[in-house]
């Protein structure tokens, strides 16, 4: 390995007084928040988002990992690699905020018996103000070690919170009404009782009542102001809750402990049942990590393989759900497999027919955007370097999947393997179901509970709630 290949060190018996080494680090949002994480150090006021309010400053870096910046220019520069601590003293002089450039440098001021080295150790900001300074001892490499040049893996860092937003502003709104089928274990009955204490729904319990009481002393809660309708069997409670929503005595469903199959197939029938006037879908909504606003996905739950003229009311029922959350001309992508028209993939077809569509009309309140790959669509780089030019290509706020299999796939490796937050709801009803998942916990549930509630405002007053709605892009 040659030197331009790494980093070579620098050994004991090769420092020399004097010797001078520095970096450059700006302080970001994502330094603090690994720093709370390893150190386990929660102060508010170094944690972006969490400062008080009242002083309405920026997070202010912990002097510690100001300090640790030091142990980068040691150990990886002068001496560098093989480098080991035996002493360190700071003393701090400024506060760091994000934003900030800081250099840090040290210089060698002495050597001991081998291997012990001394140095000072100092931090300014872009201004030229000292920051920090102090003094190293450390036990300097005896054998030089080229270190590779390489990058540490990427890391995804979770800055945004979209879901508590979206339940803020839907409590707002007066409570739901909302029945709660078969709430009968520990997860269903706690996100009807969590959404209930956030002002989002005023639930009726629906089921075996004795089934609901065992859920609601497992968890240690009680139920006894809660309206409780008895049925045994799951298809009477579904038809019961559906019946509920025909009479005017619920405006909402919410899924408890029961298969989707059995709640959907009573919401669906011809007679009694709540279909509307566009084919029914369901609608995703993800806070996944990496992304500073919510992402819907759509179909992932109800069409197996929609046809054209399901993927309309499909991709019309997602337009309306992103904007009663508040974006205000949603971009929507229309996935496939590749980004270009092929006659062999009927997908990229419906795609470009759907995009047409929404130009001429047809589909009205988004921007749509046909066929993109999953890369393409959500990422501006990708699309970029494959030449695509759109509005939508990397920075899609809806996904429309062109099948079931597909869309459910999405989902569940954005909640599983990127660590996703999935809140779900049925679109296209006579009133919004929540068909959660039996493996949801309590806050999807909950966040659920919010696109009812801003879904069904929507649908009744035309607009999204509030003139300035959080999301709108």
């Amino acid at each position: 390995m040659t030197a331009s290949e790494g980093v070579r060190n620098r050994t004991w018996s090769e420092l020399e007084i004097g010797a001078t080494a520095t970096l450059e680090r700006v302080c970001s949002v994502q330094d603090l928040i690994l720093f709370a994480h390893a150190s386990g150090n929660t102060n508010p006021v170094t944690l972006p988002g969490a400062e008080p309010a009242a002083q309405g400053l920026p997070a202010t870096a912990p002097s510690l990992w100001v300090g640790s910046l030091v142990s980068a220019v040691l150990g990886n520069i002068l001496p560098g690699a093989g480098t080991m601590y035996l002493g360190q003293d700071f003393r701090f002089h400024a506060r760091v905020h994000v934003g900030d450039r800081l250099l840090v440098s040290v210089t060698c001021t002495g050597k001991g018996e081998s291997p012990v080295a001394r140095f000072a150790t100092r931090v300014t900001n872009s201004t030229g103000a000292l920051v920090c300074d102090g003094n190293a001892e450390v036990e300097a490499p005896l054998q030089s070690i080229v270190t590779p040049r390489r990058e540490l893996p990427a890391l995804i860092v979770d800055q945004y919170d979209h879901f508590t937003k979206l339940i803020a502003r839907a409590s707002v709104l007066p409570a739901l009404v909302t029945a709660i089928v078969c709430p009968d274990d520990r997860r269903s009955l706690g996100g009807a009782i969590l959404s209930a204490r956030r002002g989002l729904i005023t639930p009726v319990l629906i089921g075996d009542l004795a089934a609901i009481q065992r859920a609601a002393d497992e968890i240690g809660e009680d139920i006894s102001a809660f309206p409780m309708v008895a049925e045994i069997g799951h298809r009477a409670a579904c038809a019961r809750a559906v019946a509920m929503v025909l009479a005017g005595e619920a405006g909402a469903i919410m899924k408890g402990n029961v298969h989707s199959d059995e709640l959907l197939g009573q919401v669906v029938k011809k007679e009694g049942g709540l279909r509307g006037h566009r084919r029914l879908s369901h609608i995703f909504a993800m806070d996944v990590p990496s992304l500073d606003h919510l992402l819907f996905i759509s179909d992932a739950a109800i069409n197996i393989a929609p046809d054209l003229t399901t993927k309309v009311d499909i991709v019309q029922n997602a337009i309306d759900m992103a904007r009663a959350c508040g974006i205000v001309q949603p971009r929507v992508g229309i996935l496939s497999a590749v980004e270009t028209v092929n006659v062999n993939i009927p997908s990229t077809l419906d795609a470009a027919i759907l995009s047409k569509m929404a130009e001429r009309g047809q589909i009205k309140g988004a921007i749509v955007d046909g066929p993109l790959a999953m890369d393409n669509a959500v990422d501006l780089e990708a699309a970029m370097t494959k030449g695509i030019t759109s509005l939508v290509a990397g920075r899609a706020d809806v996904l429309i999947v062109p099948n079931l299999e597909a869309g459910n796939m999405l989902a569940k490796e954005l909640t599983f393997v990127a660590r996703a937050e999935a809140a779900g709801l049925v679109l296209g009803a006579k009133a919004p179901v929540m068909l959660t998942s039996r493996a949801d916990d309590e806050r999807a549930r909950l966040a659920s509970c919010a696109l009812a509630q801003l879904y069904n405002h929507f649908q009744r007053e035309g607009v999204a709630l509030g003139a300035h709605a959080e999301g709108a892009r």
